[in-house]
Order: C-alpha cells, then sequence, then structure tokens
C-alpha cells in the first residue's frame, strides 16, 4: 500500500478555510496533508458572499480574477408586496485607489471552493476526499493523527494539526474545547434549485416581516437559484423538487413558478458560537471549527478564509525557526474578530425580520485590524494615515524603469515588505530572508506619481512603513524600532534557514 506521506502540518477539511491555508503554505514550501473526510468536494451554494476585504486575500493568493469571473455582483434586491413588486438595489460603493475592492460578489461556494483546489493544483496539491481523522495525539515535539483512509487505516506525525472541519469539528470535540453560544431560534431550507417561471434578474423575495418568507437568488455561473426559507423546527421538510414547489405555491400563491430540480438541499438551525480556546498545544482550531454564525451578512465564510490568511504565514515562519510565541499571536488577533463578526450576523439577522433592510460598509471586513497585537507596534500620534495594525491600503506608484505597478503587487506574495517615503536607501535595513524594501526618493526604486502612496499612508519624507505578510501594517517607525521587530518575528540577515519541526 502507498505510504502517506509525513508532512510538517496536518489540515482536516478542505473547505474554504482549509483551502485557503492550503494555498499559502504552499507557496511557502510548507509540507502538508490536507483531508476531508467527505468522498467528494462539497457541492452547494451555502456561503455565496465574498467581502472587499477576501477579495484582496484571494488576490494575493493569486485567484482573485477566477473568483470574479466565477459569479457576479450582487442583483437587485425584488420585494413582492400587496402593493406590487418593489425593486431595492445593494448600496454600493465605487472602488478607490486605497480601496480597489468595494462591491461584494455573489458566488456559490462550490465554485470558490473549486477556484481554490485549482489554485492549489497550480502548486502541486490536492485535497484527499474519503480521508476521515479518527484520532490525536500529541506531545511536545509534535502531533499523531489516526486517520481512516479508503485503503486503511494510517498514523500521521506532524509538527501541526489545523482543524478546518466545521462547526461539528472532531477536532474541536477531540480537544474538548468548549463552544458557548446560543441556538438563535430560526430554522431554515436552503437549496439549489432549477426552477421555471423566474427571471434572473433580480433575488426575488417574498413574505418578508413574516415566518411565510421564501426567496430565490440567482447563482450566477450555474443555471441555477438558492431557494431558503425559515421553517418551522418540528415539521420534516420535504426537500424534493415537489416538496420545495409546494412550499414556494403555500407562501407566495404563485402558482406560475415551479422547482424542477434540486441539486443541493439542507435543512439548518443557525447558531452563534464561540470556540473557548483556538489552540492547544500543537493543535489549532480554524474557520468554522472555531467560531459559527447566521448567514446574515456573509460574513462566516469570509472571517473563516481571513483566519486561515492569519494564520498561514505564522505556521510557516515557526517552522522556519521563527519563535514558537508567534503563534500566540493567532488566538489574540483573530478570537476577538470572530467575537465581533458574531455580533454583527446576530444584528443583521435581527435586522432582516424588518423589511428593506440594508447593509453597510460594516459587512466589508475592510476596517477589521489587529491594534491591541503583540505583533503591532503602537503609533504615536497622527493627524492623517492609517494606525499600526490596520490593513495597509493600495495606492499606484511607478517603478523606476518608468512601469506602472500598485502597491498590492508589491506586496503579493509569502514575504513582509518595508516602505520607505522619501528616504536614504543606503540606510535601509541589512537583506534578510523574507523581506524585500522599497523606497521612494533618491536612488529608490519607486515614484510616487500623483502623490498617492503619501496620500494614503499620510506619510512625510524618511518615514519608514512595514507591512506584515497578510497585509497589515505592522509598524510605522523608525528603522532601529523596526529591525529589532524583524528580529522578534524571526526574520534573520543572512545565513541559512535552521528549521524546526
Amino acid at each position: 500500500m502507498p505510504r502517506v506521506p509525513e508532512p510538517e502540518v496536518i489540515i482536516c477539511g478542505a473547505g474554504p478555510a482549509g483551502l485557503t491555508l492550503a494555498i499559502d503554505l504552499a507557496r511557502r514550501n510548507v509540507g502538508f496533508l490536507l483531508i476531508d473526510k467527505a468522498a467528494g468536494p462539497f457541492r452547494g451554494s451555502r456561503g455565496k458572499g465574498i467581502q472587499p476585504r477576501s477579495q484582496e486575500v484571494f488576490e494575493d493568493l493569486g485567484v482573485i480574477d477566477r473568483i470574479v469571473a466565477s459569479g457576479g455582483e450582487y442583483p437587485v434586491q425584488r420585494f413582492y408586496t400587496d402593493e406590487g413588486p418593489v425593486d431595492r438595489p445593494f448600496a454600493r460603493s465605487g472602488p478607490t485607489l486605497a480601496e480597489p475592492y468595494h462591491i461584494p460578489l455573489l458566488v456559490p461556494q462550490f465554485l470558490t471552493e473549486r477556484c481554490l483546489r485549482e489554485r492549489l493544483a497550480e502548486l502541486g496539491h490536492a485535497p484527499l476526499y474519503g480521508h476521515e481523522l479518527t484520532g490525536i495525539d500529541q506531545d511536545d515535539d509534535g502531533v499523531s493523527a489516526r486517520i481512516a483512509t479508503p485503503s486503511g487505516e494510517r498514523t500521521v506525525r506532524a509538527a501541526y494539526l489545523v482543524g478546518a472541519d466545521g462547526g461539528s469539528s472532531f477536532v474541536r470535540k477531540s480537544l474538548d474545547i468548549g463552544f458557548p453560544g446560543k441556538t438563535l431560534g430560526v430554522r431554515a431550507v436552503v437549496a439549489d434549485v432549477r426552477a421555471d417561471g423566474v427571471s434572473t434578474d433580480a433575488w426575488h423575495r417574498w413574505g418578508e416581516d413574516t415566518d411565510r418568507q421564501v426567496s430565490l437568488c440567482p447563482l450566477y455561473g450555474t443555471d441555477m437559484f438558492q431557494y431558503v426559507g425559515p421553517v418551522p423546527f418540528d415539521v420534516d421538510i420535504d426537500v424534493s423538487a415537489a416538496g420545495l414547489t409546494a412550499l414556494f405555491h403555500e407562501r407566495t400563491g404563485r402558482t406560475d413558478i415551479v422547482v424542477r430540480e434540486v441539486s443541493w438541499a439542507s435543512v439548518f438551525s443557525m447558531n452563534a458560537r464561540l470556540a473557548d480556546t483556538y489552540r492547544i498545544g500543537r493543535v489549532l482550531l480554524t474557520g468554522d471549527a472555531a467560531h459559527v454564525h447566521p448567514p446574515t451578512g456573509g460574513q462566516g465564510l469570509n472571517t473563516g478564509v481571513q483566519d486561515a490568511y492569519n494564520l498561514g504565514w505564522k505556521l510557516a515562519a515557526v517552522l522556519d525557526g521563527a519563535p514558537r510565541s508567534l503563534l500566540d499571536s493567532y488566538e489574540r488577533e483573530r478570537r476577538p474578530i470572530a467575537e465581533a463578526v458574531l455580533g454583527l450576523s446576530e444584528r443583521l439577522l435581527e435586522a432582516a425580520k424588518s423589511r428593506f433592510t440594508s447593509r453597510g460598509r460594516e459587512v466589508s471586513q475592510l476596517d477589521l485590524g489587529y491594534a491591541d497585537s503583540p505583533l503591532t507596534i503602537a503609533t504615536p500620534h497622527r493627524d492623517k494615515g492609517p494606525l499600526a495594525g490596520e490593513r495597509a491600503p493600495d495606492a499606484p506608484v511607478t517603478g523606476a524603469g518608468g512601469l506602472d505597478t500598485r502597491l498590492f503587487s508589491l506586496f503579493q506574495g509569502p514575504h513582509w515588505t518595508l516602505l520607505g517615503y522619501e528616504a536614504d536607501r543606503a540606510a535601509a535595513p541589512t537583506a534578510r530572508k523574507g523581506l524585500r524594501i522599497h523606497t521612494t526618493g533618491p536612488r529608490g526604486d519607486l515614484n510616487d506619481t500623483g502623490g498617492h502612496f503619501r496620500d494614503a499612508y499620510g506619510l512625510a519624507a524618511g518615514q519608514w512603513v512595514l507591512i506584515r505578510p497578510d497585509g497589515y501594517i505592522a509598524a510605522i517607525a523608525d528603522l532601529h524600532t523596526i529591525e529589532a521587530h524583524l528580529d522578534a518575528v524571526g526574520l534573520r540577515t543572512g545565513g541559512a534557514s535552521p528549521g524546526w519541526r
């Protein structure tokens, strides 16, 4: 029988969070095993909203164009009222130079996952389906995972194991991590259907403000609609095409619309829960294994993707010799984010019970940050520009060779970035593995054409900005402070990487 490889990281769960983490580790040349107990990829539309901050993440991972091509913008919401249909478009604002993504995307989850698997394949990896984690043992040196495979049970040894295995996480339960929260008193049916008699130009909604709500949202990139409606807790729901058609006719009185095929369906109770801890020893949780949300506001998938994006570079750094304490910052940074997002999702769920509710900038996740992180050097008072711990803005710049580019293009990849504005390049720190240095000014490699870099960051001549691999500002500080910070997070000057298991 073929031998299961011995990776540095085992990822349990090949959903959006697990795939994101796998891509990030793959581009950092970290060996991993990505397993999922399911027989094959998830085929439902469940997490269909891709928020602007996640779009920035997907750009960095090299997958944004195919994500955009797989879906589209949210359509107008068409509410059917006693007075007739009322159209209400989603509030939108155009992109800016600092924030190139402003419009949420509607992409069925199975298409998002397909895009991520394609990117992972380009990097030489693939999920192993039909591989179920059945046991975990860990010690000071690593984790032993028992995995039931199609060819029998195997024990695989790794430095770390990450549970990205959803709300019913085996990993979380195995570690006996509490998952407090509440059931929100809403049970719903969601299904991907092919239907006759309904147009694809709107998200059609009936029965708002009542427990007889039902909606059909076109799933761009497919010929299907997402069918959603609350259902009673004590009733078995027929999710066949005939059953969903009957429920629809009963609630709307419309017999001209018929569900003719069901591709995927689920009946679920909405919960808001948050794990007591994201890490015990060498085992960590990410995505829905650490937090579950009601679907309102499109926050769950996005929060999980950004969990994984936060964790990937830290795991890689520790495996490459950085202090193990770097992993402590994962929970310090991400758990408060999940707690805040859970509160937002609950508020949006309550608001959704009222007709014509709207969603503002708060769902974009562009304003989330890590001001209180141990990896953030507090910024002294500034009159303008972002602070350390906040998302690093984009801006157009021109290379010394005359070609136009963007800061996001310079950030793209697994490295840290140090930006000097009108700074002396000769004073820049010594070259370090995993650090790229760019400066404007005399002998700099960039020109701040139009002053957009200066304006986006609120910089004065001679100031330096350190950007983390996940696109957040670690410091706006003098070079001595920045070099000490680089030492602390394990970026070494010269020499070979010592490695660490």
